[in-house]
């Protein structure tokens, strides 16, 4: 096994595939390299000197500026390269990739919705409009137990909706309208079957408001909506929810799966990077996934602007339409306003874990990042838990904070997820199955009950287009009905995350 891999020939940082030790010597194509520090595994070891200040590649691009002077062989790091700023070349639409040859047709087995849609899953939804009725959601839930739902094999669950908003915030903006569009996408989802809304009654965020007639076309039926205060309190709330629900599961479980085409199929993907493998062996070999379901007429969604900062420009080069790469570029310069005005910095988002696992500047994250993208065109680029309507890659504006992200994907009407980690993300997300994919092979046997995928085989010498190939089979094979690992463990309640953005009123 190659012990570093150096990711483009004008990089001055290697990746060590395994821990390197002071003195060892490694060869690198012509070039011998001895180690003056160890290196941890997914660390970059300097391959070239620079000198303070000097601009320091990696993938074949800048990921920071040198803080001091570094010699071959040294650890590049925190201790030594700096995120720093520069002038990045939008070239808008002058790399628009050609489209990809046609593949044979392939089927997935899905849920044919009335509007058109294909579910992968099928659930029914209580959905809370306001913190105040999240207790009634839950025990309305909480009755539809495994042996209760053993009677309707074709329904996934019965599952709660619930969030920490809808009252004290503006009647208007972009904190309201992301938490419609959000509760909206998860009801109406083509994983969900039929849904309860469940309010409080004297809320900012109204149900009749929320849930618009455009919005309820080709719906099996209108759904109910129930308030507390109009019930009569939180323990009629939760007998007239138990009843409504018990309405819509026999008529749930007539759903029945049947093949329809890969092009029906919206992917979800999540994480822009969790160590100096992610953006080697995990997101390259998603972004090859990515470009199979482009291919078949699929759409693929890109989330987590924060960790697209600094390799947008390699996206805005391969926009359809100028316009579609403005708005990528507008939302990143709203994320810099955003953080500004908050006293933060964009190169936080490197967490710790980020950071013990190799990855040290946003930059290096992000460029990383964009690998799970593939090399298709840019389509669109859409604000938090829009509709994803296109076929081809789109941008989602979602925060680099998983949950958050991943609810904003879904609520757009991502069907699959597909989510890498070199840490260990146990995330999942109702209704929609999260296949998490680990990017070095200790991980994947460490946290085997987690995780769905191990593309860390590509640091023994098994292509990306190999691991790619049998990722984007796992893909069709779980949007078919087989289960995630997260499913397996009832997971994905808990991490609806709708993004609040404040004020907080």
């Amino acid at each position: 096994m190659t012990k570093v891999i150096r990711l483009h020939p004008s990089d001055h940082v290697g990746v060590a595939c395994e821990p390197l030790h002071t003195g060892e010597l490694i060869r690198l194509d012509d070039q011998s390299i001895i180690m003056t520090q160890p290196i941890p595994a997914g660390h970059k070891v300097a391959l070239v000197a620079r000198r303070e200040a000097e601009p320091i590649h990696k993938f074949g691009q800048i990921i920071g500026f040198a803080s001091r002077a570094i010699e071959v062989g040294e650890h590049v790091h925190s201790h030594n390269l700096a995120c720093g700023s520069y002038a990045r070349d939008f070239a808008i639409g002058q790399g628009v990739p050609a489209r990809l040859p046609t593949e044979p047709a392939r089927t997935f087995e899905g849920y044919l919705r009335a509007d058109g849609r294909v579910g992968t899953r099928n659930y029914i939804a209580l959905v809370s409009t306001v913190n105040c009725s999240a207790s009634s959601v839950h025990r309305i839930a909480q009755h539809f137990t495994p042996e209760r739902l053993r009677e309707f094999p074709n329904v996934d669950g019965v599952m709660a909706i619930t969030h920490k908003t809808g009252c004290g915030m503006a009647a208007s903006g972009d904190d309201r309208d992301y938490l419609r569009r959000t509760l909206t996408g998860f009801a109406h989802h083509p994983n969900v079957f039929g849904y309860l809304v469940v309010g409080l009654g004297c809320e900012v965020n109204q149900a009749e408001q929320m849930i618009s007639p455009e919005a309820l076309a080709g719906r099996p039926a209108s759904p109910r909506i129930l308030t507390v205060q109009g019930v009569g309190g939180i323990s009629s709330t939760v007998e007239a929810g138990i009843r409504a629900v018990n309405e819509m599961l026999p008529r749930a479980n007539e759903s029945r799966r049947t093949s329809v085409p890969v092009s029906k199929l919206i992917l979800g993907t999540n994480c822009g990077g969790s160590d100096g493998n992610s953006g080697v062996t995990a997101n390259p070999a998603l972004g090859f996934a990515s470009d199979r379901m482009v291919a078949q007429g699929g759409s693929v969604v890109l989330g987590e602007t924060t960790e697209i900062y600094g390799a947008e420009h390699l996206l805005t080069r391969r926009a359809v339409q100028p316009e579609v790469a403005h708005r990528l570029i507008e939302r990143i310069r709203w994320w810099e306003w955003y953080t500004s005005i908050l006293g933060a910095q964009i190169d936080n988002n490197p967490s710790f874990g980020n950071k013990q696992g190799g990855l040290t500047t946003i930059f290096e994250k992000s460029l990383g990042a964009v690998a799970k993208g593939g090399s298709t065109a840019l389509v669109d680029v859409v604000r938090y838990a829009e509709q994803v309507t296109r076929p081809g890659l789109t941008v989602m504006d979602t925060p680099g904070f998983d949950p958050v992200s991943v609810t904003g994907i879904v609520a757009g009407g991502a069907s699959v997820m597909v989510f890498t980690t070199g840490r260990g993300s146990v995330l999942g997300c109702k209704p929609t199955p999260t296949i998490k994919v680990s990017t070095n092979t200790p991980l994947y046997r460490h946290m085997e009950s987690d995780m769905d995928f191990d593309a860390g085989v590509i640091l023994s010498g098994i292509s990306v287009e190999e691991v790619g190939r049998a990722l984007f089979e796992k893909i069709l094979a779980v949007a078919s009905g087989e289960r995630t690992k997260s499913e397996l463990q009832g997971l994905g309640d808990d991490e609806f995350a709708p993004w609040t953005v404040g004020p907080v009123l």
